[in-house]
């Protein structure tokens, strides 16, 4: 018997504010979005609803008696906004239940990005292959309800909320950043046609002088294309374009600095080119302020730590980290990220953490693609990094959460693919699955050193007992293959940015 492993959790967030009575974790596995109570690692919500647990498939099944006493008209004829407790009421029989596990019940396979409000009264999540952007209202006892779905013109690559969390900003691969307010207007927005032609265009071949079947291929696409341009529109939400590259955007980051007038917004972006531009922020986004040029490759990740906003730090696919005085483009520190003595190897950095502590020490945690190694610095006053023991995990490092008390960071693992790899899967199983870890930063006296503690907290205990949704594997070696490459390279994209000596010719 083949053993089952489950999604691990591709992002994590720790939230708290006044809005809520209580702490939580929100985590994204897969095709679902998880609610945990932070103080006790019990699990208070999933999204979309999970119907696989007993006492959810009692509520289906008296709720699905309702729905057919009532006789409300076949379910297919309904539009699904969201999925609630009525969507998931239908208790699948025992073949249905088969044919639901083995294809995916929504439009998609993982949730890449995830941010919470400052408040902590909302989550906003991109659903990856459908392109949508999704609002949830976090209720007082931790349950998600979703308010709005937006879907963008291009997939979402970077997200960030304004510092009143009441505008999200969206960057997309290719290259444009957007606003749009958290909570949509009551006043539908009619859509814009974003094509205009007086006459639609017609391919001068026909089916009659075109014989190859690629030339065929091409024929039939331009009939499609030709069919539908006068039916393309814009978005029927409210969305204003702020900045745009020339190049694909990898990642974003706001930041506001006092000013003579006041606080002063920025916004800064990072792309494939190498480039980091600094814009200021809305209603003046088409001003560039300077540009931070130093890389030699594809910039994934910028960071702007809140205790010292006038420094960035950048990687990507360097074997180095730049630090930097973003206001004056200044390159302040080269940080190598490999050991020269040991054999070279590229790089692609998946994440840079930014971790306020109780202590005077505040520490910058860097990860790299597919590597169970977690990068430590600790940012001096001058702006540089001083280089600190690293942290060894038990998985490949996903995400890191830091729980603003005692020092603790919690990191996401990848209990999936074997350690150190982005596509082999692990051999065995380790049950219950490791989803998240905890680690405690002290100082060492005699040094001055950071010290990494491996804590064992019955928040994360509970947590990788809950554990998430099964990956299902088809039984098929072929479909059972692509299946686990498709896994693979929803969780290691990263290192996709780099550009391949004649890919351009290819």
């Amino acid at each position: 018997m083949t053993a089952k492993f489950q999604h691990p959790i591709q992002r994590i967030q720790y939230v708290e504010g006044q809005a809520l009575p209580r702490r939580l974790l929100i985590a994204s596995a897969g095709p679902k979005i998880y609610s945990y109570d932070a103080e006790n690692g019990r699990r208070l919500s999933v999204w979309p609803q999970d119907i696989e647990t007993s006492k959810d498939h009692a509520n289906a099944s008296a709720a699905g008696e309702r729905a057919d006493a009532d006789d409300q008209g076949p379910p297919e004829k309904k539009r699904k906004l969201s999925p609630s407790a009525e969507q998931a009421s239908e208790e699948p029989s025992s073949k249905d239940k088969e044919t639901i596990e083995s294809k995916p019940s929504q439009a998609w396979s993982n949730i890449p990005l995830l941010v919470h409000s400052p408040t902590g009264s909302h989550i906003v999540a991109v659903t990856g292959e459908d392109k949508c952007i999704r609002v949830f209202e976090v209720g007082r006892d931790g349950s998600l309800q979703q308010l709005s779905e937006r879907h963008m013109p291009k997939r979402p690559c970077a997200l960030s909320l304004t510092t009143d969390g009441n505008t999200i900003i969206c960057g997309d691969k290719f290259g444009d950043v957007y606003s749009l307010p958290l909570i949509p207007s009551d006043k539908p927005k009619i859509p814009t046609k974003s094509v205009t032609a007086k006459k639609p265009f017609q391919p001068a071949a026909s089916n009659l002088t075109v014989h190859t079947k690629r030339n065929l291929a091409a024929l039939e696409q331009q009939l499609k294309q030709s069919a539908t341009i006068s039916e393309k529109t814009g978005p029927s939400f409210e969305l204003k374009l702020l900045l745009g590259h020339v190049s694909m955007l990898t990642d974003l980051a706001l930041v506001s600095l006092p000013s003579g007038n006041g606080p002063r917004d920025y916004i800064l972006t990072a792309d494939r080119d190498e480039h980091i531009r600094v814009s200021r922020g809305p209603p003046q986004s088409h001003v560039i302020e300077n540009f931070c040029l130093g890389h030699t490759s594809f910039i994934s990740k910028i960071c702007i730590p809140q205790w010292q906003p006038e420094i960035l730090i950048s990687g990507g696919g360097d074997d180095f980290l730049l630090v930097w005085n973003w206001r004056e483009s200044r390159i302040l520190q080269k940080v190598p990220l490999l050991d020269r003595s040991s054999e070279s190897r590229e790089v692609a950095v998946r994440g840079i953490w930014a971790v306020p502590s109780e202590a005077s020490s505040k520490a910058i945690l860097v990860a790299t693609e597919g590597s169970p190694q977690l990068l430590c610095y600790t940012l001096e006053s001058s702006g540089e990094l001083k280089s600190q023991p690293s942290i060894q995990l038990s998985g490949n490092v996903l995400d890191v959460a830091s729980l603003g008390k005692n020092d603790t960071v919690v990191i996401s693992v990848d209990g999936v693919h074997a350690s150190s790899s982005t596509k082999v899967w692990r051999d065995n199983l380790i049950s219950p699955q490791v989803l998240l870890e905890a680690v405690r930063m002290t100082v060492q006296q005699q040094d001055g050193l950071l010290a990494w503690e491996p804590i064992r907290d019955p928040v994360i205990g509970n947590v990788n007992q809950e554990g998430t949704s099964d990956i299902i594997i088809p039984a098929d070696e072929k479909s059972r293959l692509n299946q686990e490459k498709m896994l693979s390279e929803s969780l290691y994209n990263v290192g996709n940015l780099r550009k391949r000596v004649g890919a351009e010719e290819e």
